[in-house]
């Protein structure tokens, strides 16, 4: 099975692969391929290509639909990096709280001063700052990476509220008990000292920080956006930080617009750059395409069904996937009852437009079983696991 990187993936996620795989440079005779940021929107995608995975949890530079399409299951890596982003974001709010950049630079124009350390004493009342104890933070989606920095804030004294009306049970369950979750942003945005953004990107979430919720959230409270530059409108941004109802935007996606505004403190993307977040992310990347090669399984897809599966102790399993359609399935069904004596297991998951089969077979599945399946119009793939 031949593996290619289309950006630099951690040596030490790669060598997760045993030695059935093989790390090619060529993209277009390779089964798997593991990607970062770059943009595979044009990509062409070959034949063989059985599964994409992002060593990372973003996937807008992956064409899921048209990977769907084609058969190839995209995987991401959701929570390897969110202890670098946590980190990050914290480090993000001590800045603003404290003034530090303002105090580093005051330090560095003034270094040629012998008597720095005296004029120091009458300068450093400019960056004091404030504490970050007893504020109170909003955190906007408690994800994998909300959910850490929430329960680090509240560990720091502040007080926590969390958004997020669509909050699993097992994420809920991970938050402090005295973090409160209310829905309710029109509550929230007016008592917030500052605002973080862990929200995906979205049409529905698209420019969502704009300026009626500007006009509505405290005065000189700060923005952190760890999450994508598109869920802030830039136009509205700039009016908010003129009009000093926002003190500080701080992000890691900043364009060309929000670089050269004030009052913004802008990374080059580093939030998931960290060494552990990267050999983190490549890891659990390697990991899940293992298992969808050798087992069928399915885990963190972003374009077809989740699904657990027990390892097969029939002579082989067929793995279908296939649009999600009812006509689809009865012509699947018409093919497998040719073998229906012999399948000892099934199982089937839908998401969205796309559906998944696997049938456990005690025999040998034959080419034309397998013909009769592909020439199925709106199936995508059918692979035999032996």
């Amino acid at each position: 099975m031949k593996v290619s990187c289309l950006n630099k993936i951690s040596p030490v996620g790669l060598n997760v692969f045993t030695k059935n795989y093989e790390v090619v440079e060529n993209t277009q005779s390779s089964e798997l391929i593991l990607v970062r940021s770059f943009n595979m929107h044009d990509f062409p995608i070959n034949k063989e290509l059985l599964a994409v995975a992002r060593a990372g949890a973003g996937v807008n530079n992956i064409p899921l639909e048209k990977m769907a399409d084609a058969g190839v299951v995209v995987f991401n890596t959701p929570g390897a990096n969110a202890n670098g982003v946590k980190e990050l974001v914290i480090a993000g709010m001590l800045m603003t709280a404290r003034d530090l950049l303002g105090g580093i630079g005051w330090v560095k124009n003034n270094k040629s001063d012998e008597n720095i350390l005296k004029s120091i004493e009458k300068a450093k009342a400019a960056f004091a700052g404030n504490e970050i104890l007893g504020k109170t933070i909003l955190v906007m989606g408690l994800g994998a990476i909300g959910g850490k920095v929430a329960n680090a804030c509240d560990a720091l004294g502040m007080k926590v509220i969390g958004f997020d009306p669509f909050v699993s049970e097992q994420a809920k369950a991970l938050l402090n008990p005295s973090i409160e979750i209310n829905n309710n942003l029109e509550e929230s945005y007016p008592i917030a000292d500052y605002i973080s953004l862990h929200i995906p990107l979205l049409d529905s979430t698209k420019h969502m920080i704009n300026k009626e919720v500007f006009k509505n959230i405290k005065p000189g409270a700060v923005l952190l956006n760890f999450s994508r530059d598109l869920l802030v409108n830039d136009e509205d941004l700039k009016w908010a930080l003129e009009e000093k109802i926002i003190k500080k935007y701080v992000t890691d996606f900043p364009d060309y617009y929000v670089a050269n505004m004030d009052n913004v403190i802008a990374f080059p993307h580093l939030g998931a750059s960290t060494e552990e977040s990267e050999d983190n992310c490549a890891i659990m990347a390697a990991k899940q395409m293992m298992s969808y090669i050798e087992k069928g399984e399915i885990l963190n897809s972003v374009n077809y069904p989740n699904v657990q599966i027990e390892p097969c102790l029939a002579k082989e399993r067929m793995i279908i996937l296939a649009k999600n359609d009812p006509a689809i399935a009865r012509e699947i069904a018409k093919v497998i009852a040719e073998i229906e004596p012999h399948v000892i297991s099934k199982l089937s998951k839908v998401r969205g437009e796309y559906a998944y089969y696997a049938f456990d077979v005690n025999e040998e599945i034959t080419l034309n079983i397998i013909s009769g399946l592909e020439n199925i119009v709106g199936v995508t793939r059918v692979r035999v696991i032996k």
